[in-house]
């Protein structure tokens, strides 16, 4: 077994290796760039090595860097995590050549699997059902139009190379192609060094489901059951979960044996994933086809883990130390439903712009009792424009589905994120969502639901009952405590007290029985049992209202509260009868007229200005190209109009917000 293992990654992924190499007595290393000096991977390590600075290009993507760490420190192993150099055939062999173990399957697995054309060719050759296309070289654009014509539309361009959502264009016409493959093939050269382009039919009502598969170096491999990835967004995994709701075990083993051929064919050890694009409106249970093969380990593994009871991490390290399989497909069992939701730093009330700056607070849930976080970060880390901008994973188990759900909402009740854009809100409306707990998923789920976007998860009379019925509580305990500060008050709250609160427009004539340990909120409906302990400045009250749960993000806004609460931000404002009876409100103030720019809806870098000053253009219209997290973003003219100043040009970066354009 190794002794060291040196982990040439950051963040989550690089702290979920090292809890697996500390319980195995494995000693750790990391590697960091500039930015991340002081993360928490760095930390946890037994030893770390600077690469560079903060780019990944001149830090994390430096193979020779990597191995010259490892030499230095002595690590006798590399384990790559995901990303940056986990699927470079090169890298895995630099590491034999150098003596040192590669966590992870063999070079030659890695060149078959890692290019989408020969990928292809080999999982037809294997027997893999694979989805209708052209598997070849594409000379230019207007090859690329015949191809798609023949194919029939829509189809799907992606980067031969890509991965992560990055390098994909949908095209539901000729125009589509022609304006997004010069697009795809140059992000598939920025982010993977490689702009070929390949085409293949769109399948409609598609759900992406993928089986994780495992081998040894003695010609073990088994197939672990299947992950439902099918909620996605721009192509990027945002909700797994194992089992899926639409496999049968028919299906299942189905899809198992083909995954275990084609990794038997290329001689494929370790962890990997076979994923597959599956038409939902196909109940036969052969609607399913080759996507792709992830030769690395997956980002949604822990739902994995969790239904099956296995430690991927362990097995890939105890398999690249030679050791065989200690058990065979008939000993892999499913048991329960693991659900993991990605936070990401991005603001869904915005577009799901991305967001960056620091975590003035941090707080994930308390994990245990089916909850499990894995992440990267603490209360103080910088969420960097240089990386992914996923926070934490969100992973809870259940003996059911609806169980795992249900605790996926709780404990996004409890995770406080403050300093910058998260998508907390997001995740819980889509784990209380209809069509979510029926399972009906595609992976448009998020385009049919939300397309004017997301504006919070609706809250039903009930739930705005509660929040007032907190909201009464919380004013009432910081009003007591503003009196024990000014010696006016001593000893808890007693007695009645009332309150008129307006949570959204709606307004509650409410009346608070304080006794120890204990309110009761009468007034709206019937009354409520409020328990639970707040205090002024904390930003969570968990509470119990007639005996069930409720935690609730407080934030103090000027005169008002805002509470947070199942998957929406409710304005609340809290006053006494004497003050309601005869407040006035303000003069709303009209906000400011904005539809003569053409802002930047993220912080980024202007790739492309397609108009000057005098161009008359068209609704629909390209404008500019903004580059962001590595993906290029088309902006388009909302409606016809001159242009009447350009305030940046190609090449300059972008704040969010930044009037690129201004017309007449």
């Amino acid at each position: 077994m190794f002794k060291k293992i040196l982990v040439a990654n950051r963040g989550e992924i690089a702290c979920r290796v090292m809890r697996t190499a500390k319980k195995m007595g494995i000693a750790t290393v990391a590697v960091y760039s500039d930015a991340d000096a002081r993360a928490p991977h760095v930390r946890m390590a037994d030893e770390s090595v600077r690469l560079g600075p903060a780019p990944a290009a001149e830090s994390y993507l430096k193979a020779e860097l990597i191995l010259l760490a490892a030499k230095e420190t002595g690590a006798d192993a590399i384990h790559p995590g995901y990303g940056f150099l986990s699927e470079r055939e090169s890298f895995a062999r630099a590491c034999a050549e150098a003596g040192i173990g590669f966590i992870g399957p063999p070079p030659a697995a890695i060149a078959a699997m890692g290019d989408k054309i020969e990928s292809k060719k080999l999982a037809k050759e294997a027997g893999v059902n694979v989805v209708p296309g052209f598997v070849g070289e594409i000379d230019d654009t207007e090859h690329a139009v015949r191809i798609a014509t023949e194919i029939g539309y829509p189809v799907m361009m992606k980067a031969s190379a890509g991965g992560g959502g990055k390098g994909m264009r949908l095209a539901w016409s000729e125009q589509d192609v022609r304006e997004g493959f010069e697009a795809t093939k140059r992000e598939g050269l920025a982010s993977f060094g490689d702009d070929r382009v390949f085409i293949e039919k769109f399948i409609e009502q598609p759900r992406h489901i993928e089986i994780q598969v495992l081998g040894d170096q003695h010609g073990n491999i088994v197939y672990l059951g299947e992950r439902e990835c099918s909620i996605q967004r721009r192509h990027q995994k945002v909700v797994e979960e194992a089992p899926s709701p639409f496999v049968t075990p028919e299906m299942r083993k189905r899809m198992g044996e083909q995954a275990v051929a084609l990794a038997r064919a290329v001689g494929y050890y370790s962890a990997g994933t076979v994923e597959l694009i599956v038409s939902g409106a196909d109940t036969s249970g052969e609607g399913f086809y080759f996507l792709e093969m992830n030769t690395r380990l997956q980002v949604e593994h822990p739902v994995t883990e969790l239904v099956t009871g296995l430690d991927l991490v362990e097995q890939m390290i105890r398999v690249a130390a030679g050791e065989p399989l200690a058990f065979n497909q008939d000993d892999v069992t499913l048991t329960g439903w693991a659900i993991e939701n990605r936070v990401y730093a991005e603001d869904p009330y915005r577009g799901f712009l991305p967001s960056t700056g620091r975590l003035v607070r941090y707080l994930p849930p308390a994990e245990g009792n089916g909850v499990r976080v894995d992440d990267g970060v603490t209360e103080g880390s910088e969420i960097s424009m240089f990386y992914d901008p996923m926070i934490a994973k969100l992973v809870t188990y259940g003996d059911t589905r609806d169980e795992a759900a249900d605790r996926q909402v709780a404990a996004l009740d409890r995770f406080r994120i403050d300093g910058i854009g998260h998508n907390i809100d997001f995740l819980s409306a889509i784990m209380q969502h209809p069509r979510f707990r029926a399972g009906a998923l595609t992976t448009g789920f998020i385009a049919e639901e939300y397309p004017e976007g997301f504006a919070g998860a609706p809250a039903s009379s009930a739930l705005k009952r509660k929040l007032a019925a907190v909201a009464a509580v919380i004013d009432l305990e910081r009003s007591h405590r503003g009196a024990m500060l000014s010696g006016q008050l001593n000893g808890p709250v007693l007695g009645s007290s009332e309150r008129v609160v307006t949570v959204d427009g709606e307004r509650f004539e409410l009346t608070v029985e304080s006794h120890e340990g204990e309110r009761l909120v009468t007034g709206a409906g019937e009354p409520m049992a409020l328990i639970g302990q707040w205090r002024p400045g904390e930003p969570l009250f968990a509470a119990r209202i007639d005996d069930e749960p409720l935690t609730v993000g407080v934030q103090r806004k000027g005169a008002t509260w805002l509470l947070t609460a199942r998957g929406a931000a409710h304005r609340v404002e809290v006053l006494s009868p004497h003050v309601a009876q005869y407040r006035h409100h303000m003069i709303e103030k009209v906000p400011p007229d904005l539809s003569k720019f053409l802002l930047a809806p993220m912080p980024g870098l202007l790739t492309q200005l397609n108009v000057a000053p005098g161009d008359k253009v068209e609704a629909g219209q390209p404008l500019a190209v903004v580059e962001a997290m590595k993906m290029e973003n088309i902006l388009r003219a909302e409606r016809a109009g001159v242009v009447k100043a350009a305030n940046f040009a190609a090449g300059d970066s972008l704040a969010v917000d930044a009037a690129i354009l201004e017309f007449e």
